[in-house]
């Protein structure tokens, strides 16, 4: 992080965010609805569990073919990725229910995910939501050396293959986050006193790593190799192709939405100030895609709708295609932007071009 500050504009003349909000607060009372999950995120929480949890059971009951057993290894980290956008992602917002002890409880799913509940509120809710592609704030943006996403990173030789080698690298996200990043996250979040609500004491969240990185490996290696009459190498093999998975589709989702060409990644002025207020910051700097198709929209927890969740992150999901109509129409009356990509394969197509311009080398070097 270069700066602990950074400030929004807080002029909005023409009264964007207090227009939008008033549509979208009309929206759910006239509807009668709440802001929260429903039947829906309830019938599709079990179902990615059981897209997460089922095949690791026929592992280790059936006496089944290694071949099989590979098959049900990516069937569960595509469930592993489900649970983490749908479900944990929702809890970690608050927006699964208007109870909090079951927004915790589904946002501690986060654990079978190998990652840490305080790490990730803070990375996400409060860097990423806050300081959106705001380079050196949002941690999202930054890659160490490896992949460069913006023009005010370092450029280092080897970023001019980065469009080749990236995707590669996408699939460690939660193998990293099983091994390294929670530790050195929380040791950088402490030391900063960052929290998402009250901060935890660094007694509590020690603990809270070691005992639930324990319990992991106990699930999901231990308890394999106790069962399993193959040898434990393999069964370390399948635990990697799980999270790479997993890892592959999470990274992928999200960086469709912010790493593309249509982004924008402003930096503040010389006193810390952005040039527009937060709400539409994240207009400018936030893109949907495949917003029309049924399965994207299902299965990746409304995270294609990233426009709409960025301004209303306490909104579960499940209300992004509805309240998307608002957004789209109050944006286009304010004359500001609304981006989005039709399909799929065009924001992979816009991400990877992004890739391939902050890696050529830039002309002042």
């Amino acid at each position: 992080m270069k700066s602990p500050v950074v400030r929004f504009n807080r002029a909005d003349s023409a009264n964007f965010f207090r227009t939008l909000n008033k549509r979208v607060n009309q929206y759910f009372k006239e509807n009668n609805i709440k802001r929260t999950g429903n039947w829906k995120l309830h019938l599709k929480t079990i179902v990615m569990f059981s897209i997460f949890f089922t095949p690791y059971f026929l592992i280790l009951t059936l006496n089944i073919s290694q071949w099989w057993m590979l098959l049900l290894t990516i069937i569960m980290g595509i469930g592993m990725a489900g649970v983490g956008m749908n479900v944990m992602h929702d809890g970690n917002h608050n927006s699964y229910s208007s109870k909090k002890w079951i927004n915790k409880l589904m946002g501690s799913s986060m654990y079978v995910l190998a990652g840490n509940v305080y790490n990730w509120q803070v990375q996400h809710n409060v860097l990423h939501h806050t300081y959106t592609n705001i380079h050196g704030h949002d941690e999202d943006m930054d890659a160490g050396r490896v992949i460069r996403f913006t023009k005010h990173a370092k450029w280092r030789y080897f970023h001019k293959f980065q469009h080749y080698y990236s995707i590669f690298l996408y699939g460690l996200l939660t193998f990293n986050w099983a091994l390294t990043t929670d530790f050195k996250q929380t040791k950088r979040y402490l030391a900063r006193k960052l929290a998402y609500g009250k901060l935890p004491s660094p007694l509590k969240q020690w603990s809270t790593i070691v005992i639930t990185k324990c319990i992991y490996i106990l699930i999901w290696i231990v308890i394999p190799m106790l069962i399993m009459s193959i040898s434990w190498w393999k069964i370390l093999i399948g635990f990697f192709i799980m999270h790479y998975v997993a890892g592959l589709i999470l990274s992928i989702v999200f960086q469709l939405a912010h790493m593309v060409e249509d982004a924008q990644m402003p930096l503040p002025d010389t006193t810390g100030t952005m040039k527009n207020t937060w709400a539409i910051h994240q207009l400018f700097t936030t893109v949907n895609f495949s917003t029309k198709n049924r399965l994207i929209n299902w299965f990746t927890g409304g995270l294609n709708h990233q426009v709409e969740h960025h301004i209303f992150p306490h909104i579960s999901h499940i209300h992004y295609t509805k309240i998307s109509k608002i957004v789209k129409q109050t944006a286009e009356e304010f004359n500001l932007p609304y981006n989005e990509y039709k399909t799929t394969r065009r924001a992979i197509v816009a991400h990877f071009k992004h890739l391939k311009e902050m890696g050529a080398k830039p002309a002042t070097i």
